[in-house]
């Protein structure tokens, strides 16, 4: 699943690739804001634990789930 985070202050945005599905991300993201945590934890694909402070975070970008085409394309 790819993620894309907005934060303020930063002309750049943070993207990468996650295993959790669409769900889990929106409920992880969600919880951290409405709860009041000082930062978002996330893992991406490869292992890496990402770091956002939730006070930062502009948006929060969760691509669609689905499969990639296998084979030709006419």
């Amino acid at each position: 699943m790819e993620v894309r985070i907005g934060i303020s202050q930063s002309a750049r945005d943070l993207s990468f690739e996650s295993k959790l599905s669409a769900a889990e991300l929106t409920k992880l993201v969600s919880s951290a804001i409405e709860s009041g945590q000082p930062l978002l934890s996330l893992q991406d694909e490869k292992g890496k634990t990402i770091l956002v402070p939730t006070a930062q975070i502009s948006f929060v970008e969760i691509g669609a789930e689905k499969a990639r085409p296998v084979g030709f394309i006419a």
